[in-house]
């Protein structure tokens, strides 16, 4: 059990970074294809991901608010969401763990949340970058083209990392499963 809980912390922590990296990679170059200044480039490309990060985390914790999710102890909620998010207990293990009448921790899946979830996160993602470049180039047409085009480039870019992701998750998960066939044949 702890070898699949760090395997798992590992491979969280291995995507996180990954898209880290991706967000500051695309902030740098939308602002240099936009400014041609390798300065406010890489004030934007720095400043944004990390205000963007808070900014993200707020939103998170706002919707776990709204998504109204009963709550037991601090401790085995946080202990719940996080074996849920990494895949530890799957949806069933939950339900069992609420008496059938619980609460998911997993991602949503109904595609009005989802969609909801979204639009509010790229809403926050434009306020953010035009903020961030407006304070760092005091030039609000930049920082609105900024904050149109980064977003947008983003976007493109988190899907197409989220792609990748799942067939590297999906190719060790099909890996797994051969392996513990054999094992039990």
């Amino acid at each position: 059990m702890v070898r699949i809980l760090i395997s798992a912390a590992r491979r969280l922590a291995l995507k996180i970074a990954s898209y880290g990296v991706m967000h500051l990679v695309v902030a740098i170059l939308v602002a240099f294809a936009l400014t041609r200044d390798w300065r406010i480039a890489l004030a934007v490309g720095v400043a944004e991901p990390i205000v963007q990060t808070l900014a993200y985390s707020i939103h998170d914790r706002a919707w776990h608010r709204i998504e109204r999710r009963r709550m037991r102890s601090g401790f085995e909620e946080a202990a719940e969401a996080v074996t849920a998010r990494l895949e530890v207990m799957d949806a069933h293990e939950q339900n069992r763990a609420h008496q059938g009448h619980g609460h998911s921790h997993a991602l949503p899946r109904d595609l009005k949340q989802i969609a909801l979830k979204t639009m509010s996160y790229g809403v926050m993602h434009f306020t953010v970058a035009v903020l961030v470049a407006f304070a760092l180039t005091r030039d609000i047409r930049l920082a609105l083209t900024i904050g149109t085009i980064e977003p947008l480039v983003q976007t493109a870019f988190f899907t197409l990392h989220d792609r990748i992701w799942t067939r590297i998750e999906a190719r060790k998960a099909a890996r797994r499963a051969i392996a513990t066939e054999g094992a039990s044949a």
